[in-house]
Formats: structure tokens, C-alpha cells, sequence
């Protein structure tokens, strides 16, 4: 009977197991690398790009076979042109499609490849010459096009006539298939020629990117990207946005307002009110009635617009005045309220309260339930505090929905006595 293996030796294959599994692991991921990610379309794009190819590619056939006659001895259509058709009907919008890119870059290359076929004798030389010239020549003239590449190397290895072969069929065939990009894009909803630089740039907002951040950045990236710098802006500006909404988009009044509310009633005595501000220590108060509908709003400023602010001398004195209801000053609530008032459903979005707050001049806007009862209160101070938390990037603190984090609370109503 064999003796039973020590346990050194079942770890010792553990741990060589172990070696080849996490070597194996860098290989794996560099492997992945071979498998692109989905595109980003539904079925009807998917269903338009395939339709707009073969209509393209079949339209560029009929007519370069038609004018070709058929007496024609040399070719009449280049097989690069199914390579530009992917590029002009499937991707549209990007700088590679656009039509000068697809004339010039096709229609250069292969007079590019007419040059060195001509000087060059060695074909495969030639090609090689006449690929990285096509290069050169078509990123200063901003008509970068991948097939143009396999148009100059088409034009070599034919050992034709290059200059006859760069305006038919190259050119006849580019033409044409432009015109029936231009036509179908348009019919079908993608603009093209797709524009491929931004408007006048707008004044950013602290803290948000502007078109020359997106030019260090490119700057940075030094690489050829298929995308247009007007698209990868806008593409910006969308993924900030939809961060923007992730965060606090669905925050709403009720998790960030102040509840329950302090509240008067209309007959209440100034008196009253002002003691009950001052004690809460808030500035605002919503004025209700027998149902809690809200009615008006009450604010310091309301009783230091009557107190005449203007005129220092004695102010203490004529608030004073103002609040113990003398020398025929106003003695209710409802006699200097501001109505009616601005308010908002307890289900709103917070967000929509940013407009209220920085343009419309409110600093408390009172929120009502779904019988435009009187629920809660949202200051400027609230708003602000969940915007700071998100900015700092505390997202353990920040708000989240239905489950509402009261400021204050308060449990007091002030009625008329």
C-alpha cells in the first residue's frame, strides 16, 4: 500500500496550479482584446445601413456598366467602393464618410498610385510607396479615407493606365455613390454632409468643459479618431447630462424639504408671527388656511419693507411698532403676506426648483401634497446643501428617493387667536 502524499506535496501542485492559472489570466485578457464590443444601434439602423449599401453599390453598378458600354475592355467598378459605401451609408456622421474625404482621398490616391506605378519598376515597392504617399497626401488635405489606401495600391497592381483608371472608373464610381449617399441619408433621417464643427461656443458654467478643454484633451490623445470633434463634444455634454440626471434627477422635493412645516393662518396677529420666526430662527413662513391650503407667504422681508428699510433712524423702534400692531400699522398676517404664492408638488423633481431659486427671485417655496395641502418647505439652503453633497462626490450622504431627510422639524402651527 502506497504511503499517503504529505500534504507539502498537495501544496506545492496547488500553488504550481495556482502559477499557471494566474499566467494564463494576463494572456486571457489580452485575448479579448480580438472581440470588439456591439454597436451601439437598434434594428432599424441596422435595417437602414444594409438597404442604403446595396442600393448605393447597386445604383454606382447600373450606371459605371452603362457608360462603360459593353465594349469595354477595362474594369468598370473597383472593389474598394463596397468599403466606402459601409462608411458613407453606415456611419454618416463620421469625418472619414464625408464627401470630400471619400472624392479626394479615393480620387488623390489613385493618381498617387498612377505616380509611383510610373516611376517605381519593383510592383511591390510601389505599392508600399504608393499606400504611404496616399497617407501624406490626404491628412494635410483633410481628406483622410481608408479606401483611398486600396484605391492607390488598386491603381499599381493593374499595371494599367493609372491616369485613365484615377477618372474611370474611380471617380465615375465615387460620384455616384456620393449622390445616392446624399439622397438616402436625407430620406431617411441622417444628415449629410454631416457638420463637423460646432456652432459659437456658449459661456460654460464653473466647473463644466469647454471646447478648449476638448482641444487639450485631443490634444493629448493624439490619435485619428472616427468620430467628428463637433460629435465628441456633443457626446460630452450628453454623458454629463445623463451623470447629472443619475445623481440628483430623481431626487425629489420630498426627500430634501423641511418637514413638517411651521405655518399661520391668516388671522394671526403679526405679533405672533414674528415671535414664532424668530424662536424657529427661519425667515419664511407659509400662510394656510382651515385645510392647510397654502395661500400666501409671510418673510422678514415683508415686515422690513413696512418697517420703511430705507430710512435707518429708529428702525427698531418702528418694527416694534409694526409687530405690537401700533400707530395703525397692519396687525394681521394677511395684511402683508405675499400672495399668491409659488409652490410645488411633493413629487417634483428638486431639480426643477434651480430655475425658482436663481431667476425667479424665491427663497422658500412651501410644498403641497396631492390635495394641495401644505407638506413641507424648501429653502434656498436645502438645495444648496444636496448640490454640495454631490459635487464633493459624498454620495453615502446624498438624498435618496423615498426615503426624505427632514432639516428641521417643526410641529407648531400658528392660528389666529
Amino acid at each position: 500500500m502506497p504511503p499517503p502524499e504529505s500534504p507539502r506535496t498537495v501544496s506545492s501542485v496547488s500553488v504550481a496550479g495556482g502559477k499557471d492559472r494566474s499566467a494564463f489570466v494576463p494572456f486571457a485578457r489580452w485575448a479579448r482584446n480580438f472581440w470588439p464590443a456591439p454597436l451601439g444601434i437598434d434594428g432599424r439602423e441596422r435595417l437602414r445601413f444594409i438597404v442604403g449599401a446595396v442600393i448605393g453599390v447597386l445604383l454606382t453598378a447600373w450606371l459605371s456598366r452603362w457608360w462603360a458600354g459593353p465594349a469595354a475592355s477595362g474594369p468598370w467598378m473597383v472593389a474598394s467602393l463596397g468599403a466606402s459605401a459601409v462608411l458613407v451609408f453606415g456611419m454618416p456622421s463620421s469625418p472619414l464618410a464625408q464627401p470630400w474625404p471619400v472624392l479626394g482621398g479615393s480620387t488623390l490616391s489613385a493618381l498617387v498610385g498612377a505616380v509611383c506605378s510610373a516611376l517605381v519598376p519593383d510592383p511591390a515597392l510601389a505599392g508600399a510607396l504608393a499606400v504611404g504617399s496616399a497617407i501624406a497626401l490626404m491628412v494635410p488635405l483633410r481628406c483622410l479615407h481608408p479606401p483611398g489606401g486600396a484605391m492607390a495600391l488598386y491603381v499599381v497592381l493593374t499595371a494599367g493606365d493609372g491616369w485613365h483608371l484615377a477618372a474611370f472608373p474611380i471617380l465615375f464610381n465615387v460620384v455616384v455613390l456620393l449622390a445616392a449617399g446624399m439622397l438616402y441619408n436625407s430620406l431617411t433621417g441622417r444628415q449629410y454632409p454631416h457638420p463637423q464643427r460646432m456652432g459659437r461656443p456658449a459661456a460654460a458654467a464653473q466647473g463644466a468643459f469647454t471646447a478648449s478643454d476638448v482641444d487639450v484633451a485631443l490634444a493629448h490623445y493624439n490619435q485619428v479618431l472616427d468620430v467628428s470633434r463637433a460629435d465628441l463634444e456633443g457626446l460630452l455634454h450628453l454623458a454629463g447630462r445623463a451623470a447629472f440626471q443619475r445623481t440628483l434627477g430623481e431626487v425629489r422635493c420630498a426627500d430634501i424639504m423641511s418637514s413638517p412645516p411651521l405655518a399661520v393662518g391668516p388671522g394671526a396677529s403679526l405679533k405672533d408671527a414674528w415671535a414664532l420666526m424668530r424662536s424657529a430662527q427661519i425667515k419664511a413662513l407659509p400662510v394656510v388656511d382651515g385645510q392647510q391650503l397654502v395661500v400666501g407667504i409671510v418673510t422678514v422681508a415683508d415686515f422690513m419693507r413696512l418697517a420703511n428699510l430705507d430710512v435707518h433712524e429708529g428702525l427698531g423702534q418702528r418694527l416694534r411698532a409694526l409687530v405690537m400692531g401700533r400707530s395703525g400699522q397692519p396687525a394681521a398676517v394677511h395684511e402683508i403676506m405675499s400672495h399668491p404664492v409659488q409652490v410645488a408638488h411633493i413629487g417634483q423633481h428638486a431639480m426643477d426648483l434651480v430655475p425658482l431659486f436663481s431667476h425667479g427671485g424665491h427663497h422658500h417655496i412651501p410644498i403641497v401634497d396631492n390635495e394641495s395641502r401644505l407638506c413641507g418647505v424648501i429653502t434656498q439652503t436645502d438645495l444648496v446643501r444636496t448640490l454640495a453633497v454631490v459635487v464633493q462626490g459624498r454620495d453615502e450622504e446624498a438624498p435618496k428617493p423615498g426615503s426624505a431627510r427632514p432639516r428641521r422639524t417643526h410641529h407648531a402651527t400658528a392660528e389666529a387667536p
